[in-house]
């Protein structure tokens, strides 16, 4: 069982940067890819960006590349999102999430475990 709490959202102007924080209890931490998602008012939890258990292969939706760094620190067991060079349509709800597999990294229904969400707001 692995549980995910995430923090760092908040309200920041467009152009502006927030990074995200997931902490994960469990000793398996380190075996688990780890994604971020996002939900918009309305619409369907989408991928954003995901790494695997080593760090060694990362993945972005194409609207975050360039823009979005996941990284992992499995000393520490937590996953981050820097999101740089925020814009409006990046206001969602975003999700952290954790998988034992190491395939379909931008598959929601691959996950198994899910946290709360945090907030993040980009104002124009």
């Amino acid at each position: 069982q692995v549980q995910l709490v995430e923090s760092g959202g908040g309200l920041v102007q467009a152009g502006g940067s927030l990074r995200l924080s997931c902490a994960a209890s469990g000793r398996t931490f380190s075996s688990y890819t780890m994604g971020w998602f996002r939900q918009a008012p309305g619409k369907e939890r989408e991928f954003v960006a995901a790494i695997s258990w080593n760090g060694g292969r990362l993945y972005y939706t194409d609207s975050v590349k360039g823009r979005f760094t996941i990284s992992r620190d499995n000393a520490k067991n937590t996953v981050y999102l820097l999101m740089n060079s925020l814009k409006p349509e990046d206001t969602a709800v975003y999700y952290c999430a954790a998988q034992s597999g190491s395939t379909w990294y931008t598959v929601l229904n691959k996950y198994d475990y899910w946290g709360q969400g945090t907030q993040v707001t980009v104002s124009s």
